[in-house]
């Protein structure tokens, strides 16, 4: 299967309303990120096994590791949870950024240096969660 039938089979997979939710959120990212890069991983490594949740990744960036090696992987994602979704804000160097900049404002979510994690998006602010996510896919590498 093609990356967006995979993500297609995903999306109708989850349950309501959660799957009203990210499809919802899914359809956000592609008119405001037209053409980025569309990824699904589905939470398994190299020998099959389960080591995280699926997820729906936007856009490109590098990892580079301490030995010198790297490759491409997303820059923001798209999960669902056992309780409820999460949006992963990849390779922002400043760590507390998310917390200090939409910790008080999102509404009903958990923000760790990375993730935003929430019940529903009817008890968050839709718009603060959207400029988080717009600045994961717009600051540079390293900032």
């Amino acid at each position: 299967m093609e990356i967006p039938e995979l993500v297609e089979a995903y999306l109708a997979g989850q349950p309501e309303p959660k799957q009203t939710d990210l499809r919802l959120l899914h359809a956000r990212m592609l008119a405001e990120f037209p053409g980025c890069r569309l990824w699904f991983t589905d939470g398994t490594d190299e020998r099959g096994k389960v080591v995280a949740n699926p997820n729906v990744g936007y856009g490109v960036r590098t990892l580079t590791y301490a030995d010198g090696s790297s490759r491409e992987f997303y820059r923001v994602g798209l999960s669902a949870n056992t309780t409820g979704i999460s949006v992963y804000v990849l390779g922002l160097a400043d760590q507390g950024y998310l917390a200090r900049t939409f910790g008080d404002s999102i509404g009903k979510a958990s923000v760790t240096g990375y993730c935003i994690k929430f019940r529903r998006l009817a008890v968050i602010d839709a718009e603060a969660l959207q400029a988080a996510i717009r600045h994961g896919m717009t600051v540079d590498q390293t900032g």
